[in-house]
C-alpha cells in the first residue's frame, strides 16, 4: 500500500498543479516517431527473432504487451519529470512480472528483459547532464536498437546455431540410476522417448514408488518428427 501511493503522490501533485488540460502539443510528435521505432524493433525480436526459434504463442502475446505498456509507462512519467517515480513504477513492473507466476525458463527472461530494456530506451526523452539537458537522438536511439538486434542474431542464428531444448520426464527404471549405467539409461531413455538424446541429468529421486525425475537435454533441430501424428 505505501508503495502504491508513493507511486501515486507524484501523479496528484501534477495534477493538483495544472489548472488547464493540453489537447496536442509538440510531444504528440515525438511519442508517435519513438512508439513506431520501437514497435519496428519489438517486431525484430520478438516475431523474426524469438519466434521461429520456440514457436511459443503465449510469449509472442506477453512480450508484445508488455513492451508496449512499458513503452507507455516510461513515456508518461518522463514527459511530467518525476525521477523518483521513474524509478519506483520501473521496479513496481519488474515486481509485478516476478508476484505470483510460474517459473519461465532462463532463455524467455532474457528475452523478456530485452523486451522491458529495448521499451525503456526507447522511451527516454531527455537526461540531465550537470546543468544541461542531454537529448537521445534518433541515431543513437539507432544504434542501440540495432545493436541489441544484432549481436541477438549472431548468439540466436550464428554462433549458437543448434539449440538445445529441455524436458523433464518422470523415470521409472531407478536400478540403473548408476554411474557405471550411465550408457545403458541413455540408451533406454531414448527408447522410450523416441528422442536423440545429448545428455541428461538425474533429479529427485523416490525408492518407495521406484521412480524419479530426470531432465533431458537434446537438440530439437537434430530430432526426427516425420512418424509423428501419421495416420
Amino acid at each position: 500500500m505505501m508503495l502504491f501511493n508513493s507511486l501515486l503522490l507524484p501523479l496528484k501533485k501534477a495534477a493538483l498543479s495544472s489548472s488547464t488540460l493540453t489537447w496536442f502539443s509538440d510531444d504528440f510528435y515525438v511519442l508517435l516517431v519513438r512508439l513506431g521505432i520501437n514497435l519496428l524493433f519489438l517486431t525484430i525480436l520478438i516475431r523474426f527473432l524469438y519466434y521461429p526459434k520456440t514457436q511459443r504463442k503465449d510469449y509472442l502475446f506477453t512480450y508484445y504487451l508488455i513492451g508496449t505498456i512499458t513503452f507507455f509507462l516510461c513515456f508518461g512519467l518522463m514527459q511530467m519529470d518525476i525521477d523518483t517515480g521513474m524509478g519506483l513504477g520501473l521496479f513496481a513492473i519488474f515486481g509485478i512480472i516476478r508476484y505470483r507466476t510460474d517459473a519461465i525458463e532462463i532463455k524467455e527472461m532474457t528475452y523478456l528483459f530485452l523486451v522491458i530494456g529495448l521499451s525503456v530506451v526507447n522511451a527516454m526523452l531527455a537526461t540531465e547532464v550537470e546543468k544541461g539537458i542531454y537529448q537521445i537522438n534518433l541515431f543513437e536511439l539507432g544504434l542501440i536498437n540495432i545493436t541489441v538486434i544484432v549481436l541477438l542474431y549472431i548468439m540466436e542464428y550464428l554462433w549458437l546455431v543448434k539449440h538445445e531444448t529441455r524436458k523433464i520426464v518422470n523415470y521409472d527404471r531407478v536400478d540403473l540410476v548408476h554411474p557405471d549405467r550411465y550408457e545403458e539409461m541413455k540408451k533406454d531413455l531414448e527408447l522410450k522417448t523416441g528422442l536423440h538424446i545429448n545428455r541428461f541429468e538425474i533429479g529427485k529421486i523416490d525408492y518407495l514408488n521406484d521412480t524419479c525425475l530426470i531432465r533431458i537435454f537434446y537438440f530439437a533441430d537434430d530430432q526426427d518428427f516425420s512418424n509423428y501424428g501419421a495416420g
